[in-house]
């Protein structure tokens, strides 16, 4: 189990990883772009682009995520995490939109008797070094996000394959015109609207999941059930009410009312209380916000 610190240092490690990525994928891009007369290729270093805004706002997120509780936070900061990560949500929404208006504008200028311009090569190769770049870029933050369970790196790591996506539907048009005429640059768009609507699905997901936790929605449904499993099997409970869970941050928070013998003596019930909190937070950590409330079961 990671350490508040040690979770930050790692996240902040590899978004800013990520940045140095996105940075140059940006400038090659726009280089390609423009030496190859590809606006594809340019919208799609402006894409890049986004990536290295979101990963700015992640850092700054996750790093103030890390900081401990205080007398303004005495929850601690999670909250800015699930705050940045419903940020990238949106982001990943406003991409997805932009990619399907550009594409049926484009459609919609073939369908209408115009042509499209054709590419160079430069931007073929372009598309396809962003394709293997931003796809390695998406497993290795997913990895480390699923590793120290950040909703915000994994957000993060989706906008990365996004843009791979992007990059996808540009090199099938920049090939396509290249390989079989200026006429066929009509793949690029075609592509795009596709692409855009996975990204439509991935941005929904987060932003609603993240959502959720701002507005104090339970946990799931399995969580919630392995919870009251623990609290019934602990030795000495009779019974429980008034279960309330939620999510700060990273961290989960429990509020339960635990019924016990009456003629137990006050020690003997606050040790009952001490388990149940020790075996919740050996399995959902040691920073499980916990509140138990001792009745007598009549």
């Amino acid at each position: 189990m990671h350490t508040g610190k040690e979770r930050s240092e790692t996240a902040v490690k590899v978004t800013v990883n990520g940045m140095i990525v996105n940075i140059i994928l940006t400038i090659f891009k726009f280089i390609a772009g423009i030496l190859g007369n590809s606006a594809a290729m340019i919208a799609d270093a402006v894409h890049s682009f986004s990536d290295f805004v979101t990963d700015i706002v992640v850092i700054v997120g996750l790093k103030a995520a890390g900081k401990p509780a205080d007398h303004n936070h005495q929850y601690g900061h999670g909250k800015i995490e699930t705050l940045c990560a419903a940020f990238v949500g949106i982001v990943l929404f406003i991409i997805g939109l932009e990619i399907l208006l550009s594409g049926l504008g484009k459609i919609l200028v073939v369908i209408n008797g115009g042509n499209l311009q054709q590419p160079g090569l430069i931007a073929f190769i372009a598309a396809v070094v962003s394709i293997v770049a931003k796809e390695l870029l998406y497993r290795y933050t997913l990895n480390y996000a699923r590793k120290i369970k950040s909703d915000a790196m994994e957000a993060n790591a989706w906008h990365h394959r996004s843009d791979a996506f992007s990059s996808v539907g540009t090199m099938l048009g920049i090939g396509g015109a290249i390989a079989l005429g200026g006429k066929w640059a009509v793949l690029d768009p075609i592509a795009a609207v596709i692409l855009s609507f996975f990204i439509f699905k991935v941005a929904l997901e987060i932003t609603y999941r993240n959502a959720n936790e701002l507005t104090e929605a339970a946990l799931e449904k399995d969580v919630i059930e392995d919870i009251e499993h623990i609290i019934v099997s602990t030795e000495g409970v009779k019974d429980f009410h008034k279960l309330k869970t939620r999510k700060i941050g990273n961290n989960i928070a429990t509020d339960v009312h635990i019924q016990v013998d009456k003629q137990l003596s006050l020690i003997e019930a606050h040790d009952i209380c001490t388990e149940i909190e020790n075996r919740l937070r050996e399995k959902y950590g040691k920073e499980t916000i916990l509140y138990i409330h001792c009745e007598p079961y009549i």
